[in-house]
Parts: structure tokens; C-alpha cells; sequence
């Protein structure tokens, strides 16, 4: 059967992968939103469905005050014994800890710290022993992958931390995994940074503790040189096999905006590519160490479109998140609305405003809300960070009430367009193309056409944050507003070849009225 990549689509960058029970499991990133680290499920690699968050308590995770791409970075999970294991670092606290659970769908624990330093913590099971490695310093002060030995029960190391490779010369090395596949160690990390220039490399040794050897053909698997490619930026992999023997990369890569705009706004997303070894036991990886658009694999599957998403079809705590810590009495979700409360805190600060939202999935689609207001401003937002972020939103004031247009691009607002409303409610519309954002306000008068922004200025390229854009719901000021009537519909194109990409992702959207 053939799949398209991404497998998963927006925001979900660092994926990491484990096998149980028949099924595979897969945590991402999630820095500064709340609850943190989505958790997915599948049976194939390629059919991925959130199941919930490992870390939804504040007291496993604190993000108070914590900037855009703060927070959460790289999780890994591993399975032992029935038990589930997820490792991460608060980069903001430079905390290490991991969290453990018997039930995937339930409850996770209160953190373990590690004392070790370093970011992209792994965790390796052998003969009833666990290792704990990260990009760090180890105990003599040299930098590289550390590992070391601890106490699963407590966190306690059990040995001195020992850098164990160096990488092959790349800069930033990061995401280290350990595996035991037939006779050898094989450690992978990451090269180069998380943009244009990442690449996936890796070493390996008869013994855990080294020394390791580099592949000689490093990196295995890169789109930096890649061109005309829509996708960049793979990198930070873990290996795994499919249900049929066959092994693969799950990574995270981007999909730039066309061809040639070098833009991403959609985030880091999650790659499956092909690997394959070879009888001298080292493997190779992709179309000639690249990742590419579609591949086939052995298995029964259909690969399933992005759903709609509605308020009739969700649910508030798998999908759904926050801005940090959020005050819980300053929401009320129920089967067919959202009445938001609003506070001090706005949009452009690292607190904790009333917010929720969705990750954008795809270039090409359609986000709508009916939004009433009582007092104050509420709306919906595309959101990077708090110095860049668009709002068709409603404002009412003593005068009356007015839609309006907002752009914020580097903490410089500009309202587009403002107009009057004869009522307190209105549709909300943001259509979406790959490098604009289109904004209207419907009413019984008709279609409003408040005002365009260009996703280019959302991107990391510009915004600088390695996030990627969130659609949201969000209320400011002391007042109470209600949201009714939600559509997130995407529309996705499968394609093959540069070519045909260039001219549907090319291809304008209606001209507004």
C-alpha cells in the first residue's frame, strides 16, 4: 500500500516511537502549551489518532511565564515490563525527568528527576538495567552524547556519565537513541539544526559503552540538498519496525510554503521513511538518503484524510490546548459550544490568557466560529508566538460593536479594517491559503472582508520560534464570549512530482469580496 508524508500533519515535532501490546505508541513535543506532549496510537506507523497528553497535571510540569518554544522539548517513550516511560526536558527549568504509567490511556506519573544535564533525553532497557543518555557534559566535562546508568525506581545514577560519541562533525548534535539490532549497538542522534540543514546520523558499536564508529556514509538520511522539494528540515529520527519486519524512520521534517519560498509555518511534522540494512550490518535510509513525498509499504491499510473538526466531533482534552497553566474557572466547554471568560492577560504576553487551540494541519482549508460578546474583545487567532499573531475578532465597547482586522508582526499592531456591527455576534472566518491569510466577518448583512496577512511573517524563519501556527479561540478583558457554530475543514493535495506541487500550491483562492 502506498503513503503520503507527512503521517502527521502540523505541529507535532521530536516524534518518538515504542511498540506494545500490537500497537504503536508516539509522543511529541509541546513547549509552552498545555497539557503537555500529545500522545498518539496507531496500528500501522501510518494512521495515527491522538489518545491523550502524558503530562496533564501542573505539578508534573511547570510553564509558568514560559516564552514561545520554551518549555517541553524532545520526549522520548519506551516500553519495559507493562510499563510505559516517557523522558523529557523542561528546557526553561534544565530539568531532565521522566514519567512512567501501566495504563496508556490513564494517568501518568509525578516526575523523576535525572541529574544530568543536557536536552533530547533517551531512555535504554537491557538485562534489567536502564540507561539514560542526552546531548550533554559528562562527569570529565566533555560535551557529546552522555550516558550513564540509573535507578528507574528513583532517577539515581548508578555511574558516572560518560560521553559515548561525538557525532560526525555536524553542529548541534541532539536526539540521541540507543537500539540493540542483532549483534550491534546502533546509536542515532541528530546534525546540523533543526532547520534547513538537519540530517539524521549515526554509529555504532559491540559494546553499549563504545566505542562507536560513525557510518561512513554519514548523514543516512537529509533533505538538505534537496531541491525542488517542498520537504526540509528531517531530522531527529527514531528507528522502528513495522508489523511486517521491515525497519523505518520516524522523524520530523517541514513543508515549505511553495516550492521557492523558504517558509514554514505549519510546524515540524512526522516523516515515516524506509530503512533498510545491508548484509555488513549497516543500513541506509529513503530515496538515496532522502525523505520523499509518498512510499509504499507492506500492510492492509488506507491512509484516512484530516477529519473536519467540529464542536460536535472533539473532544476538549485529546486535541485541544492552552497557553501554559490555564485558570480552569475561566472556561466552560460543553457537546456544542465554548463560553470563554476573559482576563488582563492578552495574546502578547507569557502568561496564561484565555485561549484555546487547535494546531493548523494543512496550507489550504477553512476555520469559522460564531463568536457573541458581551463586553471586551474575543475572537479567533493564528498564533505563533506572543510578537506574531493574527485575529479577525470582535470589540465592543460603549459606543457599540465592531469586527475587526488585527495583524501583530514583530509586537507592531495594525488593524487592517474596523467596522461597525448592528448586533453583538457575528461569523468569523479565517480561510486559509498557503502564503495568506484571508479575514471576514459574516452577519446578517452579509459577508465582510476585513482584511489579508501573509503567513510568512507566522513562520520560524521570521517569528523565530520553532513552533509552528496554532488556530485559536480567545477572549480579553473582563467580559464573557461565546463560541458556537466551529469548522476546521482542510483541504489536502497529494502530489508527486515538484511540478504538479508547484502549480496547486501555487494556485490563488478566490479573490475576496
Amino acid at each position: 500500500m502506498r503513503y503520503h508524508n507527512p503521517v502527521l500533519k502540523g505541529f507535532y515535532p521530536d516524534p518518538s516511537v515504542c511498540c506494545a501490546n500490537g500497537s504503536y505508541y508516539m509522543v511529541c513535543s509541546s513547549f509552552q502549551y498545555f497539557p503537555g506532549v500529545p500522545l498518539f496510537e496507531s496500528r500501522d506507523l501510518v494512521n495515527w489518532s491522538q489518545i491523550g497528553h502524558v503530562l496533564t497535571r501542573p505539578s508534573q510540569v511547570s510553564l509558568e511565564q514560559v516564552p514561545a518554544s520554551g518549555g517541553i522539548f524532545a520526549p522520548t517513550i519506551r516500553y519495559l515490563a507493562g510499563r510505559f516511560y516517557m523522558v523529557t526536558t523542561n528546557a526553561t527549568t534544565g530539568e531532565n525527568f521522566y514519567v512512567y504509567t501501566d495504563d496508556i490511556r490513564g494517568e501518568w506519573s509525578d516526575p523523576v528527576t535525572v541529574d544530568q544535564d543536557g536536552i533530547d533525553p533517551s531512555l535504554f532497557f537491557e538485562a534489567g538495567r536502564a540507561y539514560f543518555m542526552s546531548n550533554g557534559t559528562d562527569d570529565a566535562g566533555v560535551s557529546g552524547v552522555v550516558q550513564c546508568e540509573i535507578d528507574l525506581t528513583t532517577g539515581k545514577k548508578l555511574s558516572p556519565s560518560v560521553c559515548i560519541w561525538q557525532g560526525s562533525g555536524g553542529r548541534f548534535l541532539e536526539s540521541p537513541h540507543l537500539y540493540r539490532i542483532g549483534d550491534w549497538y546502533y546509536l542515532t542522534a541528530a546534525e546540523g539544526g533543526t532547520e534547513y540543514g538537519h540530517m539524521i546520523t549515526y554509529a555504532r558499536s559491540a559494546s553499549l559503552w563504545g566505542p562507536f564508529t560513525g557510518y561512513p556514509r554519514n548523514p543516512v538520511l537529509t533533505n538538505r540538498d534537496k531541491a525542488p522539494c517542498i520537504i526540509q528540515g528531517i531530522g531527529h529520527g527514531d528507528l522502528v519496525q513495522d508489523p511486517h519486519g521491515a525497519w523505518h524512520i520516524l522523524s520530523l521534517g517541514f513543508r515549505q510554503q511553495e516550492l521557492w519560498m523558504a517558509f514554514h509555518h505549519l510546524g515540524r511534522e512526522v516523516f515515516l521513511t524506509p530503512v533498510t540494512f545491508g548484509a555488513d550490518g549497516w543500513f541506509t535510509a529513503g530515496t538515496d538518503g532522502t525523505t520523499a513525498e509518498c512510499y509504499d509499504m507492506d500492510g492492509d491499510f488506507t491512509q484516512k484524510p484530516l477529519p473536519a473538526r467540529s464542536f460536535a466531533h472533539r473532544d476538549w482534552y485529546k486535541e485541544w490546548c492552552f497557553l501554559r497553566h490555564p485558570r480552569q474557572e475561566c472556561y466552560a466547554l460543553s457537546q456544542d459550544s465554548a463560553l470563554l471568560h476573559g482576563t488582563a492577560v492578552t495574546l502578547d504576553e507569557p502568561g496564561s490568557p484565555t485561549f484555546l487551540g487547535l494546531r493548523q494541519q494543512e496550507f489550504r482549508g477553512t476555520f469559522r466560529c460564531r463568536v457573541e460578546l458581551d463586553r471586551g474583545e474575543a475572537g479567533l487567532t493564528c498564533y505563533m508566538s506572543e510578537q506574531e499573531h493574527y485575529e479577525v475578532a470582535l470589540c465592543r465597547r460603549d459606543a457599540g460593536c465592531t469586527a475587526l482586522c488585527r495583524l501583530n508582526i514583530g509586537g507592531v499592531h495594525q488593524v487592517v479594517k474596523e467596522v461597525p456591527l448592528s448586533g453583538s455576534s457575528a461569523l468569523l472566518v479565517i480561510r486559509m491559503e498557503p502564503t495568506q491569510y484571508h479575514f471576514y466577518a459574516v452577519t446578517e448583512a452579509g459577508e465582510q472582508y476585513l482584511g489579508t496577512g501573509q503567513s510568512k511573517y507566522l513562520s520560524s524563519e521570521i517569528s523565530s520560534p520553532f513552533t509552528g501556527v496554532m488556530l485559536g479561540l480567545y477572549a480579553v478583558g473582563e467580559n464573557t464570549a461565546r463560541f458556537t457554530e466551529l469548522s476546521c475543514v482542510y483541504r489536502e493535495d497529494c502530489i508527486t512530482d515538484g511540478t504538479a506541487l508547484q502549480g496547486a500550491l501555487s494556485a490563488p483562492v478566490p479573490a475576496p469580496a
